[in-house]
Formats: structure tokens, sequence, C-alpha cells
């Protein structure tokens, strides 16, 4: 199918949904899909974006401007995926009990307020990568529209641009935890660790990296295009204060750049393939 066929689709899949909840993170993703399902089923949709401490602060407001800019009805939920054991010891499973803490929530609000079903965000270019997330959609029985259309990334970032939101172009951005490397226990404080750390590199205007916390190393993600001024001298120096103020003891750009996902590559061959839930 071309690209409007693919549109066509969507909207076709979100009007059979009828009253829908839309799991929104503020990413491209999801925020195409809450435009989307706005445009086509006005105030019988919502988006639920989850206040937690792993998305950090800017994104959660983004997010709210974003739907504030395109009358997007929104309800912000507390998850306590912190509070849970299993999510807390980050093996490689983490992400699916975020995603079950996530759908459980959503699932009391749909059967509450009287809408149909939930969506969510994931599209075709995520089912070759290791997501157990989808696993806790797929056993909430939550549909997933963007993949029934066989819309790509960068299919979504095209019809996003065409529609005129300023979100295109987002950079992609997973949750904080996913920055801590597994094994290593999610808390509070690496949380906030990673974020400041994030909030710094931004403020010295780098657009796409990642902070991975390595316990007393960091490692220090940037983009290829953006790793020549990265490998600065005097920027070196200046990583080295910011992160050593945060707590770490050794200070690494990693030479390879931004991947998202790097973590995964840490994982034993096993873990790909255990299943729960």
């Amino acid at each position: 199918m071309d690209l409007d066929a693919k549109a066509s689709t969507l909207h076709s899949r979100l009007r059979e949904l009828r009253r829908l909840l839309v799991a929104y993170s503020g990413g491209v993703d999801s925020s195409y899909l809450a435009w989307a399902a706005y445009r086509t089923l006005g105030n019988d949709m919502l988006a639920v974006i989850a206040d937690s401490p792993s998305l950090a602060r800017w994104q959660l407001a983004d997010a709210i401007a974003f739907a504030r800019e395109q009358s997007i009805p929104l309800e912000v939920i507390a998850t306590s995926e912190l509070d849970r054991e299993e999510y807390l010891r980050n093996d490689g499973q983490r992400c699916f009990f975020c995603k079950d803490e996530l759908f459980t929530l959503m699932q009391r609000l749909r059967e509450s307020r009287g809408f149909d079903a939930i969506a969510y965000g994931v599209n075709r270019d995520d089912q070759g990568d290791f997501r157990p997330g989808q696993r806790a959609a797929n056993m909430h029985h939550v549909a997933a529209p963007l993949l029934d259309a066989r819309l790509g990334k960068d299919e979504i970032r095209g019809l996003a641009r065409t529609a005129g939101l300023r979100i295109w172009d987002k950079p992609a951005s997973a949750c904080l935890s996913s920055r801590i490397e597994y094994g290593r226990p999610v808390t509070r404080q690496a949380l906030a660790t990673v974020e400041k750390g994030e909030d710094a590199l931004r403020s010295l205007g780098f657009r796409q990296f990642r902070v991975r916390h390595h316990g007393e190393i960091v490692r220090i993600e940037i983009a290829r295009d953006e790793m020549k001024r990265a490998l600065d001298p005097a920027m070196a120096a200046e990583f080295s204060s910011i992160f050593k103020a945060l707590g770490f003891k050794f200070v690494t750009l990693d030479l390879e750049g931004f991947r998202s996902g790097s973590m995964n590559g840490l994982l034993p061959p096993g873990d790909l393939f255990k299943r729960v839930g």
C-alpha cells in the first residue's frame, strides 16, 4: 500500500475501535496515534499518559503541551511500577512489568468510563526488536492500529510532518529505566541521576543522546553526526565535570555513538526468549 492508503486504513481501524483510550507517552508514534484518533473519533477518544519516575519531567511537560495544542482530550494517571519487585530487579523482562502496570490501570479506566478499547503506538518497525512490553499489550488485548495499517517509523514521521505536527522530528526517547544496566536495581535516585545528566546534555545543545548508568561508570552515547563536537577536549572536560558532580567516578564516551536499545546487547541470549505472564 502507498502512504495515503495506509493512512486511510489507520482511520478505518480507529473507527472500528469506537470509544477508545490511547496509551500516550509524548513520543512521535503515540502522539501521531493520539492525534489521528482525535481527528477520527473526536471526544470518543481519550489519551492517557502515565506520570511515573521513569518519565523525564521535560517529556511529561512536552506531551501535555502537545495534547493541549491539538485539543486532544488527555488524562494523566499515576503508575506504581516502582512498587513492584519484578520491575525493580531490572532483568530483561522489566518492560513487561511496566506495561502490565500501565495496561492494568487503563483497563480499570476503560471499564469505569465505558470505553470500548485500548490502543498503543507499536508499529511495523518495532517487530524486529526485543520488546517484552508487547507481550503485556497482547495479554491485555490492547489494539495496535499503526501496526494494523503496516506503518513504519519513517512513514509515521512523514504523516506527522504532512499534518504539520511539530513532533514529527522529535528524537526517539525510551523511559529513563532503560538507561540503567540490566541487573542493577531501578531506584528513584538512579533515575534522577540519569535525568539530570540528560538535562545537562540537552542544555549543552546536543539533540540525540543517552546517559547509560553502569554504577560507578557513566557511558554517554551521542549521535554520530554530533560526535565531533562531543570529542572536543573542552567538551570532554565539561562532561567530566557534569557527571562526576552527579556521583560517577568514571566518565566515558561511547565511540559507537547513539543507538536505541544498546543495553539489550548486554543481555544473555536466553533472556531474549524468556517469557513471563
